[in-house]
């Protein structure tokens, strides 16, 4: 740190050997030479020489590869004189390059980032523009086409019936016959009972259909009550069974004793 009388007005010049940085202050004066050794690993020596209107300083430095920054004080009555190792950045710096090939691509400078901003924002626009014109040409079209009926969605499709569908829905259950319960007596006759409109008729099916019992307000709703009722009328259906039975015995038997009859009748008249 050099210390003035008066603020520092004047210019400091640079000259550079090997071994020594010599430093010229202009408009700067001292009474008589100084010399002082320094203990760094910059610097060796420091000498100050008074020259005609002007201050020399010599540094005798330890290598080449130092350099040194000045700088005033704010009131301009201090220099810093700061003595610093020069790095060594040019040689590795040369080799990071070529180490690193992305180094040597070119970057993109400020003004090709701007111009790519508005391309992208023109890019922008345009797109909006033909939507829109698009959006406004269907919506021309859709008004001059005609309205047609469109059947909607089934999914959306009205579910309200009509009075006539209703009508002809109530139709169609009256003259349908349909099954309500059914069950197995033997392997060639089973109880069924029928809907037919507003009655359900109890019906004994098989070899032969016999009507056993209508019904119009107190229909069975469950298998179990179904078995109920024929567990109530199991002896009927037992005198029905035997009788459907027994009939078919009959006519069975009654072609085989005409057959009987026939013969002796024949018999009979060869021998006379």
């Amino acid at each position: 740190m050099i210390t003035f009388d008066t603020p520092f007005q004047g210019v400091i010049k640079e000259k550079s050997t090997p071994s020594k940085i010599v430093l010229t202050l202009s408009d700067v004066t001292i009474e008589a030479p100084k010399t002082k050794r320094v203990s760094s690993k910059y610097i060796k020596k420091l000498s100050i020489i008074p020259l005609n209107n002007s201050t020399q300083i010599v540094a005798t430095i330890a290598n080449s590869h130092i350099h040194f920054l000045a700088s005033k004080t704010t009131d301009g009555y201090g220099l810093r004189l700061r003595f610093l190792a020069q790095k060594r950045a040019t040689k590795n710096q040369t080799k990071e390059e070529s180490q690193n090939p992305l180094s040597m691509l070119p970057t993109s400078k400020g003004p090709n980032i701007s111009n790519s901003y508005y391309i992208v924002i023109a890019i922008m626009l345009i797109g909006i523009i033909i939507l829109l014109y698009l959006k406004k040409k269907v919506t021309t079209k859709q008004k001059t086409t005609p309205n047609k009926s469109k059947k909607a969605p089934w999914l959306f499709e009205s579910t309200n019936i009509t009075p006539q569908k209703e009508q002809q829905q109530k139709e169609n259950k009256t003259n349908s016959v349909t099954i309500r319960f059914q069950k197995a007596i033997n392997e060639d006759n089973s109880v069924v009972m029928l809907d037919f409109g507003a009655q359900s008729y109890l019906v004994l099916m098989g070899k032969s259909n016999i009507l056993l019992d209508k019904f119009t307000d107190e229909k069975p709703s469950s298998q179990q009550e179904f078995e109920s009722i024929l567990q109530s009328r199991h002896e009927e259906l037992e005198s029905f069974l035997s009788t459907t039975d027994s009939a078919q015995n009959e006519n069975i038997q009654e072609p085989l004793q005409a057959y009987k009859e026939r013969a002796a009748t024949l018999r009979y008249s060869e021998n006379q």
